[in-house]
């Protein structure tokens, strides 16, 4: 008569409406979580933009006046071929002979080379520097000990 439905899995409905609540919070915290995780990800895009927006010197550029640089020609590449290996043999070997044939060059080799060297060189900033002779750490440890117990006999 009043016989109720039996259920093989033995839940009740009020357990499957309970569950199906709940997969549809978990389903919620889901979609929830990601949007704030997007939502970071956003405001970290954001964060970066302005920051690269803080660096933009175009605007900068655009009110000061251009500057006209003198183009300097390239170098070409110098490809060192059998005739222009021969044209630089000969060329040195003619400098050489201009060198060798100078009278103050063969009076004082080496000191022309040095004036030469002065004249076409760079200048060099580098200082050099004389090291202070330090005594040893050996003899300042000596020094050290008798004022110690000097000090202490005081």
């Amino acid at each position: 008569m009043g016989k109720t439905s039996t259920r093989l899995d033995g839940e009740t409905r009020a357990d499957k409406k309970f569950e199906k609540k709940m997969q549809f919070y978990e389903l919620v915290r889901n979609t929830v979580s990601q949007k704030t995780i997007s939502k970071e990800k956003q405001k970290r895009k954001r964060s970066r933009q302005r920051k690269l927006k803080a660096f933009d010197m175009t605007t900068l550029s655009e009110h000061l006046p251009e500057l006209k640089l003198p183009k300097e020609p390239k170098k070409a590449v110098f490809k060192l071929t059998n005739k222009n290996r021969i044209q630089l043999v000969l060329k040195e070997s003619n400098q050489l002979e201009k060198v060798i044939k100078d009278p103050v060059f063969q009076t004082d080799p080496l000191g022309s080379i040095y004036q030469h060297l002065l004249a076409t060189q760079p200048p060099s900033d580098v200082k050099t520097k004389r090291r202070v002779v330090t005594k040893s750490k050996s003899s300042k440890t000596k020094k050290k000990k008798p004022q110690q117990q000097q000090a202490m006999e005081i």
